[in-house]
């Protein structure tokens, strides 16, 4: 009878492989959607084997959830950094930022909102709380950036320049015809930019 030999991993490990997990995850739920991308993908892209998934995670459901959340948590990142660092009007470098050709060509790399958005809409409590989690940020920053008389004024706007910016870049990701994607996108971000004046 052949010994079989279990390999204990150390915590620090085990923490690092869960780290490359969601980050796998993360991104190839961006390129592909959450349906698109099965757990044997994710932990191959990991460079994990597919039986050590569930002793980080409950379900598939679960990591949708923290890597949406790591994701949106980079996004909200990526934001403070261009405020922090802009010389002129941050808003408007955050605007043409998020609004750009760049943005809609790369998913994998882009907003989970614009990326996923419909996919969570159909997805468990879990996931659309942790949607709902990572919104918060990103409409707070953008409230702290546009004009407006009271607080819930600047938050409305706020709302509605979210919608927009995520919106723009779903329908020229969803269209086939390249002169039209890059109508919607210069159209979206003259509208943006004009209300932001």
């Amino acid at each position: 009878m052949a010994e079989v030999r279990v390999m204990k991993v150390s915590r620090e490990q085990a923490a690092a492989n869960r780290e490359r997990i969601i980050e796998a995850a993360g991104e190839l739920f961006r390129r592909k959607g959450f349906a698109g991308i099965g757990v044997a993908d994710i932990m191959k892209a990991a460079d994990l084997t597919h039986g050590g998934f569930y002793g980080h995670f409950d379900s598939k459901d679960d990591l949708i959830a923290q890597a949406s959340r790591r994701s949106m948590q980079r996004s909200a990142e990526a934001w403070r950094k261009i405020m922090a660092r802009s010389s002129g009007n941050a808003l408007t470098e955050l605007l043409t930022h998020y609004v750009s050709s760049r943005h809609r060509d790369d998913p994998a790399h882009g907003c989970a909102f614009a990326a996923l958005g419909s996919d969570a809409a159909r997805c468990g409590k879990p996931v659309r709380a942790a949607f709902a989690e990572g919104l918060a940020p990103l409409i707070d920053i953008l409230t702290e950036l546009v004009a407006g008389r009271t607080k819930a004024v600047r938050r409305r706007k706020a709302i509605a320049a979210m919608s927009e910016l995520v919106g723009a870049i779903i329908l020229s990701r969803a269209v086939d015809d390249g002169a039209l994607s890059d109508e919607i996108l210069d159209a979206a971000r003259r509208e943006l930019l004009d209300a932001a004046r």
